[in-house]
């Protein structure tokens, strides 16, 4: 008898000792008291997202907020995992950096079931989440591509590097490409395909371009600023640069520096730094005055940057 006893207060010792662990562990490490925020981010490879990422960090910081960035690594499947992993941690909210616009959907759905606010940054979903804090990337493409016409003088060859496709910037960007080249008949698309906001895999596809097209193409406009440093080097490296405009967006560091130095003809300024900030306040403000913050939106607007401007945006 005396065995059995001592079996079963071993049993419930270890049963209290196993629930103190995870009562622990749900509590996410909020013996400080500081709210806890969970990020999904699209990539952290990407330099324009570890803009946004930092400022999320800065923000919290002065906040008194326990953030936590997880890096997606552009995989949707995983931003979604992700989102369950902070929803069963009980985080306060969940800033959300979109891979795409329907395959991340599922994520938005899953925290506000769970009754966690969810913002989207940078990026949307089709799925609604309680704010969004980011710029129209449609409005991006149209500064983007009224400048290329100008350069161009409303007649030419073009190539477009898209961005990861299904993603909303690459989509409405596309879109609004379309929209003001209808405007412009003598410009022609070439070319377009995909480098997935990636600085090598779009100098490989300028490399080839400049194989099939040679002295034909007159501008790249590109999706984002780390392929339209890709493509610049590809141009340089050809000899071809002097030739042909290349215009990008996200106005990250080294682009500026390229437009400074005439090599890059222009960038579109995208300001991560308030985005990842004013996410991080709409977080709070989520959770301090959950009855209180309705749904909402915040844009901010893009900036043509060339080389008349471009002292303003370096650091």
């Amino acid at each position: 008898m005396n065995m059995i006893f001592k079996t079963r207060k071993t049993a419930i010792a270890v049963t209290l000792a196993a629930a103190g662990l995870l009562a622990g562990c749900q509590a996410g490490g909020r013996g400080d008291g500081k709210p806890v925020i969970g990020a999904s981010m699209l990539s952290l490879q990407s330099e324009f997202i570890v803009k946004v990422k930092d400022a999320m960090e800065t923000a919290a910081d002065e906040q008194g907020v326990r953030l936590i960035v997880n890096d997606a690594q552009r995989a949707a499947v995983k931003q979604v995992q992700q989102v369950e992993s902070f929803i069963a941690q009980g985080v306060d909210a969940i800033i959300l950096n979109p891979c795409e616009m329907e395959a991340s959907s599922p994520a938005v759905q899953k925290a506000r079931e769970a009754g966690i606010p969810i913002i989207n940054v940078n990026s949307e979903t089709s799925a609604t989440p309680d704010g969004f804090v980011g710029s129209r990337d449609e409005e991006s493409a149209e500064i983007a591509l009224e400048h290329i016409a100008g350069l161009l003088n409303g007649k030419g060859n073009l190539v477009v590097m898209h961005g990861y496709m299904g993603q909303a910037a690459q989509l409405k960007r596309a879109a609004a490409t379309k929209t003001v080249l209808g405007k412009y008949p003598d410009i022609k698309i070439l070319a377009e395909q995909t480098a997935e906001w990636d600085r090598a895999k779009a100098m490989s596809l300028m490399e080839n371009w400049i194989q099939s097209y040679g002295g034909e193409i007159d501008a790249v406009f590109a999706q984002n600023d780390e392929m339209g440093m890709g493509a610049l080097q590809a141009l340089e490296q050809a000899g071809l640069k002097d030739q042909v405009v290349v215009v990008s967006i996200d106005a990250i560091d080294d682009a500026l520096q390229a437009v400074k130095d005439g090599r890059l003809d222009a960038t579109v300024y995208q300001d991560g730094d308030a985005q990842g900030r004013q996410a991080v306040q709409m977080a709070l403000d989520f959770i301090n005055h959950p009855d209180s913050v309705q749904k909402t939106a915040i844009y901010i607007p893009f900036q043509l940057v060339t080389q008349k401007n471009v002292n303003e945006f370096i650091r």
